[in-house]
């Protein structure tokens, strides 16, 4: 009788957590996407890099797992580190603002920027954070899009690629 009330009771505490299980994975786990800046680039004016965004939980609402158990999804953190050239000089870049949205574009938001980003800012930067508003259904999208718009403050000669990773948290479906 008590392992039956041990399963029970493991049984009923697993369908409960759910949600918040869901909450720290998807906390543990930041959406990343590499952007490619051309050598090609001019320098002063607006730019855009594009890529997919991609996450350690993809199918995060898909074929029966507990995403409709998370809401409140927003950014927490946000970084850009040089990969291609892993020496690259982010200062290369006045500013950088991330979007993120659908695949198709659709339902775009800006969740990071840096508008002051110094000449000799080294391979990595933190950017800053823009979590007003919720990303609770881009998150359960089978594919993300993330944006970069940037202005070079210097001429490029190799292509660069920078990965930005963008930390999300959820809470749980109350």
């Amino acid at each position: 009788m008590k392992k039956h009330i041990f399963i029970f009771a493991a049984s009923a505490l697993f369908f409960v957590s759910c949600g918040t299980v869901q909450s720290i994975i998807k906390s543990s786990f930041p959406y990343t996407a590499t952007l490619v800046i051309p050598a090609s680039s001019a320098t002063g004016t607006t730019l855009t890099a594009t890529s997919q965004g991609n996450s350690f939980d993809q199918n995060f609402a898909k074929n029966g797992n507990n995403g409709a158990q998370v809401s409140d999804v927003h950014i927490v953190s946000a970084k850009m580190v040089a990969t291609i050239p892993s020496d690259f000089n982010i200062g290369n870049l006045v500013s950088a603002k991330i979007y993120m949205a659908k695949a198709n574009g659709d339902g775009e938001v800006l969740v990071a920027s840096r508008t002051d980003i110094g000449s000799n800012s080294g391979n990595n930067i933190v950017l800053d954070i823009d979590n007003t508003h919720f990303l609770d259904e881009l998150v359960r999208e089978k594919s993300v899009r993330i944006k970069m718009v940037y202005q070079l403050r210097n001429k490029i000669s190799l292509d660069a690629s920078l990965r930005v990773v963008l930390g999300i948290t959820a809470d749980p479906t109350k």
